[in-house]
């Protein structure tokens, strides 16, 4: 075993501040990472709180951070597909049971006993795991990946949360050339959507309730924008999208979306808000669409994002910050005040 050093809250109530974290040493099938990069998902601002204790209450201290980059320092004896000085990435998982039919099927994500890769339970050294506000980690090599050596680090490092939140659920659906896509919202999730959209050759169109993010959402990739508080402008797409990804946490009315749909069109949602969306039975009914929900995909398939996104040069917009500043970025994402993801340079922690 020996010491990290990390950033971590101690209760729901206390800012982020230096500690010293414990990591196990290498064993025979593990990869030892140097993190470079960590992307800030508003989940890691969720879970340093507790707002989600119902669901998976915290554990402190909590080391927040699954949108991992870095390069591999160590390996077990049994390691074979890193080698020191390869660059790897680590997302939300850490472990599984690698038994049940989840697993089996490449599902790595639905199995009953995922390990997050932070608060989740470390059968290593007991206690709970510790994230990638971090300046290493050590992870089972099943659950590391490759990012291509061409990207830009800092906005690859979000690639491991929302770039997969958001590539699955499309390719699940069948997005490519020729479909007609929407994408809703255009925050840290949305904005990647349109890219990974448009990459795969969809007619995309971004919906969005502010104006100022049109000229954006044109540049991120977006062959129209449609302003969704404009009943017209919405109308006049009505029965016409294959596929909506909606990236919306907020409370807004989901039926708005679904009467945009074809026939056999679906929407999926990857935001959460907080309360249930009240959904019109006969808007699904009578054109035979359909509403549904997914997370993160599993491992084989965060892989084939990550290379998808390495020929197509796609990373996220980041803002990247020192780890000193993280307490600030987090008032900062309470208010929507960033375009579109931050990416914390691990570098800063040196100075401690």
């Amino acid at each position: 075993m020996y010491h990290a050093k990390a950033y971590a809250a101690v209760n729901a109530r206390s800012p982020l501040a230096f500690s010293a974290i414990p990591r196990r040493d290498p064993a025979e099938h593990d990869v030892q990472i140097e993190i470079l990069f960590c992307g800030i998902c508003h989940s890691d601002l969720h879970q340093v709180r507790d707002e989600w204790h119902s669901v998976m209450p915290t554990v402190y201290p909590c080391v927040p951070g699954h949108e991992i980059v870095g390069r591999v320092s160590r390996v077990g004896s049994a390691v074979r597909k890193f080698k020191p000085g390869d660059l790897a990435g680590v997302g939300c998982l850490v472990d599984s049971d690698h038994t049940c039919g989840e697993c089996q099927a490449g599902l790595e994500q639905f199995c009953p006993n995922a390990v997050l890769t932070y608060n989740g339970q470390d059968k290593h050294l007991g206690g709970v795991t510790y994230g990638g506000y971090s300046d290493s980690v050590v992870v089972d090599e099943r659950f590391v990946v490759r990012v291509p050596t061409h990207l830009n680090l800092a906005g690859a490092a979000p690639l491991l949360c929302a770039g997969i939140t958001t590539y699955s659920p499309m390719r699940r659906w069948g997005v490519t050339q020729g479909k007609k896509v929407g994408i809703v919202g255009l925050g840290g999730l949305g904005h990647m959507a349109v890219k990974i959209a448009h990459a795969f050759g969809a007619h995309v169109v971004a919906f969005t309730t502010s104006p100022r993010k049109m000229e954006d959402a044109l540049r991120l990739g977006a062959d129209e924008v449609v302003i969704s508080r404009d009943a017209d402008a919405m109308r006049k797409h009505a029965g016409s999208f294959d596929f909506i990804l909606d990236a919306v946490s907020a409370e807004h009315d989901i039926n708005a979306y679904i009467s945009l749909l074809r026939r056999d069109g679906n929407i999926t949602l990857v935001g959460a808000p907080e309360k249930p969306l009240p959904v019109a039975a006969f808007g699904l009914i009578l054109g035979r669409r359909s509403l549904s929900g997914s997370p993160i995909g599993g491992i084989a398939e965060t892989q084939e994002m990550l290379d998808f996104c390495g020929k197509h040069n796609l990373t996220a917009d980041v803002e990247v910050i020192p780890i000193q500043k993280i307490n600030e970025a987090y008032e900062r994402l309470l208010k929507s005040d960033v375009k579109y993801r931050f990416s914390i340079d691990m570098a800063s922690l040196k100075s401690h």
